[in-house]
C-alpha cells in the first residue's frame, strides 16, 4: 500500500490524485469522480492504467467555480454550456491577439 504524502507537500505539489484533491478541497471523492466524469474537471492520464493527475492549482479554482455555479442553482447541462461558452471566449479572445 502507498504512503499519504503530507497535506504540506500536496499543498505545494503541481498534480495531484483525486484522493489529494479530496483533502485540499474539501468535496466528496464521488463529487469529483462525477465531475471528472462529466468533462467538468480536467486531469491527465500518461497511459491507460495510469493514475490520474489533476493540476492542483487549476482544479482547486475549477472546483471553486462549479461550487459557486451549484450555489447559484444552476445544474450540470447549464453549468457545462456556460464552461462550454467560456472556453469558447476564451479562445476567441487569444485568436484576436493573435493576428
Amino acid at each position: 500500500m502507498s504512503r499519504q504524502r503530507s497535506m504540506e507537500v500536496i499543498a505545494q505539489a503541481a498534480y495531484v490524485t483525486i484522493g489529494e484533491l479530496v483533502r485540499l478541497s474539501d468535496v466528496r471523492y464521488s463529487t469529483l469522480k462525477f465531475y471528472t466524469e462529466e468533462g467538468l474537471l480536467p486531469f491527465e492520464q500518461a497511459g491507460e492504467h495510469l493514475t490520474r493527475r489533476y493540476p492542483r492549482e487549476a482544479s482547486l479554482r475549477r472546483i471553486g467555480e462549479l461550487r459557486a455555479m451549484r450555489a447559484a442553482g444552476l445544474g450540470i447541462p447549464e453549468i457545462k454550456a456556460r464552461l462550454l461558452e467560456e472556453s469558447a471566449a476564451g479562445a476567441a479572445g487569444a485568436g484576436s491577439k493573435a493576428g
